[in-house]
């Protein structure tokens, strides 16, 4: 059976989509239907159920008793043989994470919009898109990964609210799409208005790059560095590209920046200074920053969305799913993503490694790694690295940032314990290759808590596996620093120390003075930890 979904931008002005679910045949006099509590990649409990604003069902002109059973579940009763929902979404959430609706664009993801009907998660889902009511929308077009339809369903959904035209996808990419599944059609999320578009191909596969919002840039030349950028990751786990189409939609504003990956696309949010300005062949501090970002969420597209651990497979939306290994997802992710850009030659070594520099100084400034491992913040994602206070300095460590040099000590550990023969890459190869056996024998696959230290002692001669397992005890599950210095220095490069020169210091440059990495690290227990700032009325603490 088919899941019939239609969504249309009913009242723009007001930030309101209308959305419509046709289950055409009901088994039970009952169904139950809920909304995502979170959305995949952004590990806290956001409650998108807040934003539906009302809510619906009719067996042919009759309307059907609902009630709801908690924050995010509906129950519809005496139902007969086809169903309609229909309700209203809030869409004024201006991020990666959730929907936005006005006249001058509209973004969602499904895990926003699309309520899943319980018991009929696996049937296969087509969704309609439609232009805005109540404006000239002529000039719009739609944006996604989703597979076009190649025909309009049967018995599609009609209502007054949102009309009756049926059609496949007309040239601005409004009409019907189709899903495997409520997790496909929740994983592509979907940008519409007057956006500027570009493609180009990398390895076979089309890429398109999308920008919305006010902003001056060369697209070209964006797309031509990200073409570097994906060439490179698909060859690093090997062609052909677990895509067949893959799109960058980027949101450009005054002051946002982040990022949110999805199984063929990434939703992305950069400032206006983030874009090359026309004519510069440079590589500015902004632009490294945006293809940085770029090049971390395209890595996604194997090591999250499907690498994935044990426990998202499949994922949980309705509470918090619990995992330790968010250090190897976004730690593991965060470390290729610079090394990418110098691998692809965007930039050289000596930018690279101010780069690391960087990192290396925000880990080392924040007390709070002493006090919590990577696995620790993994797990405590829902409740303390995505709700952080005026203390987390002092009590957390970023499984991103601290997670990345984690990667790059394992790195250097498997190359040196396996007498050259494997590295991360290698370990990540290990992973796909069985991800890719479970999709070909329809068993999915999810990476259990222990598997990348199992896969690590495979990996390495017999002899280290000491080292192997003293390592994942010390630096992913301990709180002491990292042996930095000697992992660098097997790679030829000295780590130095120095004081910062103000507090926008963020380090990776020389300086005049130095200090030995034992002497600095003791100084911060004697740190006051304030941050100061200056104003026209004097000091700030």
């Amino acid at each position: 059976m088919t899941i019939q979904y239609r969504i249309t931008p009913s009242d723009p002005q007001a930030h309101l989509f209308s959305v419509e679910i046709l289950i055409a045949k009901v088994a039970s006099k009952k169904l139950i239907l809920t909304l995502p509590a979170w959305i995949p990649g952004s590990y806290m409990i956001r409650d998108f159920a807040r934003h539906i604003v009302s809510f619906k069902a009719f067996t042919g002109q009759s309307q059907l008793v609902t009630d709801k059973l908690d924050k995010q579940t509906w129950r519809i009763t005496g139902v007969g043989d086809a169903v309609i929902v229909q309700y209203e979404v809030y869409a004024w959430d201006l991020s990666v994470r959730a929907a936005h609706l006005d006249t001058t664009h509209g973004f969602f993801n499904g895990t926003s919009v699309f309520l899943a009907v319980q018991g009929y998660e696996q049937c296969e889902c087509v969704v309609e898109i439609n232009r805005p009511v109540g404006m000239d929308a002529s000039q719009w077009g739609v944006a996604t990964a989703l597979t076009p339809s190649l025909h309009p369903p049967a018995g599609v959904v009609d209502s007054s609210a949102a009309g009756s035209a049926v059609s496949s996808v007309d040239a601005d990419g409004f009409g019907w799409y189709r899903a495997a599944d409520y997790d496909e059609l929740i994983d592509h999320p979907v940008e519409m208005g007057t956006f500027e578009s570009a493609t180009f191909d990398a390895c076979g596969v089309e890429h398109q790059l999308v920008l919305t919002g006010r902003y001056t840039t060369d697209i070209q030349r964006i797309c031509v560095d990200l073409k570097r950028i994906c060439e490179y990751q698909i060859r690093f786990f090997g062609e052909p590209a677990p895509v067949k189409k893959y799109v960058f939609m980027v949101m450009v504003t005054g002051d946002g920046y982040g990022g949110l990956e999805h199984r063929a696309s990434t939703a992305l949010m950069a400032r206006r200074e983030h874009l090359p300005i026309p004519g510069d062949e440079g590589i500015s501090d902004d632009y490294l920053e945006f293809l940085g970002l770029c090049s971390h969420e395209y890595f996604h597209t194997w090591n999250v969305k499907r690498i994935k651990p044990a426990t998202f497979v499949p994922y949980k939306l309705a509470e918090e799913s619990y995992t330790t290994l968010l250090w190897a997802f976004e730690g593991i992710t965060s470390y290729y993503d610079d090394l990418v850009l110098v691998k692809c030659g965007l930039i050289d070594q000596s930018r690279y490694l101010a780069l690391l520099g960087k990192t290396i100084t925000r880990v080392y400034r924040g007390a709070g790694r002493h006090k919590q491992s990577v696995a620790a913040s993994s797990y405590d994602a829902w409740t303390r690295f995505y709700k952080q206070d005026e203390n987390a300095p002092n009590a957390i460590v970023s499984y991103y940032t601290k997670g990345s040099l984690v990667a790059l000590s394992l790195d250097q550990l498997l190359t040196a314990s396996s007498s050259g023969n494997a590295n991360l890459q290698t370990l990540l190869g290990v992973l796909w290759e069985r991800y890719r056996h479970g999709v070909e024998n329809s068993v999915p696959y999810g990476v259990d808590e222990n598997e990348f230290e199992a896969v690590a002692l495979e990996l390495c001669d017999d002899n280290h596996a000491p080292e192997i397992r003293a390592f994942f005890k010390e630096a992913v599950f301990g709180t002491d620093d990292l042996a930095l210095s000697e992992t660098l220095k097997s790679r030829g490069i000295a780590l130095h120390w120095r004081a910062a020169t103000s507090q926008s210091d963020a380090g990776g440059t020389p300086g005049t003075a130095e200090a030995d990495a034992d002497s600095l690290a003791n100084a911060q227990g004697l740190s006051l930890g304030a941050r100061l700032s200056g104003g026209p009325t004097g000091l700030t603490v």
